[in-house]
């Protein structure tokens, strides 16, 4: 049986918790951020924890983990 792919874009996006958990960096920080509000923007710094449902996602796209 071949090894599964991991996906490249998962590796560079999402870091793993200890506990299993997924981290993600906060969407809408690019670009056109003079319509938000100054306690949007930061609240919106550092990484957030991705509700289950969303991390049973991105660790189908690592199967193996992180290796980095």
């Amino acid at each position: 049986m071949p090894k599964m792919k991991t996906k490249s874009s998962a590796k560079k996006r999402f870091k793993i918790t200890a506990t299993g958990k997924v981290l993600a960096g906060p969407g809408k920080k690019r670009h056109c951020l003079s319509a938000r509000s100054q306690k949007a923007k930061r609240q919106n710094r550092g990484s957030q924890v991705l509700r289950h449902q969303d991390g049973l996602t991105v660790m189908q796209w690592l199967p193996y983990g992180l290796d980095r």
